[in-house]
């Protein structure tokens, strides 16, 4: 049993990385629940991310109307992106070149 409050039969304090912690939800499966979240959340994030480029370029709303903060990190990854896609574009060694 695991519990965030000491009680009756539940009175061993742990660290919440414990090893023993980490198994015990592993095999009540919520660990599994949370890696499904966390995937669900970087999926997602590309969605809005193509929604507020949709609603840019429809003028709907403004660039510069976002908060600078979210400005750079669609700027960041902007530029990640396109840093990735002129990699994937050369091919690898087993890859024919693209022209």
């Amino acid at each position: 049993m695991v519990a965030r409050e000491p009680g009756e039969d539940c009175h061993e304090a742990l660290e919440a990385n414990d090893p023993e912690i980490l198994a015990f939800f592993e095999r009540e499966g919520l660990m599994g629940q949370h890696r499904k979240l966390r995937d669900t959340d970087l999926a997602f994030v590309r969605v809005l991310e193509d929604v507020i480029e949709l609603l840019i370029a429809k003028g709907v709303i403004s660039f510069t109307e976002l908060p600078e903060a979210a400005r750079e990190k669609l700027l960041k990854r902007q530029t990640l992106r396109r840093q990735v896609n002129s990699v994937e574009l050369l091919g690898d060694e087993d890859d024919e070149w693209l022209i």
